[in-house]
């Protein structure tokens, strides 16, 4: 015998902040306009040295966002101070933050050092806040993720970026990229050369802009939470009684 489920009464969820819950559908999806622009994506790598693999991976990912009809942007972490050792006013800071709420997507690239993304890396995300005012700068952002390796191929950056991708709450996509031995992988101008790698890096591009084109438009429905929408309201009523003391 088939079991069906039955949508239970609210009566039956007492639990439930009834004036707040909101049933998920698929005619809400359908009623935000397309944006027309390009899709906007920030680029960042975690390498400052003079030929920095990551910085050449993340270069040519550019080049191909490009051709499939995106706006590009590339953080250059040179400069950067580590996190809580200078104002977040510093000029590195305030023009890394502003890019990041430019974006609509962003490619994370890391070299994998001692078995984890580098410092740069971290550093880079970590002066990226969750909140800003009443703006979270990259929730609801699409997000890809490479690296590269120096030795055998490895995932061990991907999977921390990924984790973090889900602090800072992007859509990470399904695909990702890591490009052992890249120093045999590019030639004397930089450019990567044709390899099973570089067609992967094609793949994780396209589907970068694919996700963002579907989900920018309505990533803030998308992301609306009950609970939040739960603590908007006490806050609200909190300061509503404060205002009436």
């Amino acid at each position: 015998m088939t079991k069906v489920n039955v949508l239970p009464a609210l009566e039956d969820l007492p639990n439930l902040d009834k004036a707040l819950f909101a049933l998920p559908t698929a005619s809400a999806l359908q009623a935000f306009r397309p944006s027309a622009h390009a899709p906007r994506i920030l680029l960042l790598y975690g390498s400052v040295r003079e030929r920095s693999y990551s910085r050449l991976l993340s270069e040519e990912a550019a080049r191909l966002l490009q051709a499939m009809g995106a706006e590009t942007k590339t953080f250059d972490p040179r400069g950067l101070p580590l996190p809580d050792d200078a104002p977040d006013s510093h000029p590195k800071v305030q023009g890394l933050r502003q890019l990041a709420q430019w974006a609509e997507g962003m490619v994370w690239t890391s070299p994998e050092r001692h078995g984890a993304m580098t410092g740069i890396m971290k550093s880079q995300i970590d002066w990226i806040p969750l909140t800003q005012g009443a703006v979270r700068p990259t929730q609801g952002k699409t997000l890809a993720l490479m690296q590269v390796s120096g030795g055998s191929q490895s995932f061990n950056a991907v999977n921390q970026l990924r984790v973090l991708g889900r602090w800072m709450r992007m859509l990470t996509i399904p695909n990702q990229s890591s490009v052992a031995k890249a120093f045999l992988e590019f030639d004397d101008a930089g450019r990567m050369k044709p390899s099973a790698y570089y067609d992967r890096v094609v793949d994780v591009m396209e589907e970068l802009v694919k996700f963002t084109l579907l989900t920018r438009d309505v990533s803030p429905y998308l992301v609306d939470r009950y609970s939040e929408r739960k603590e908007s309201a006490e806050a609200l009523s909190k300061r509503v009684n404060q205002r009436g003391l």
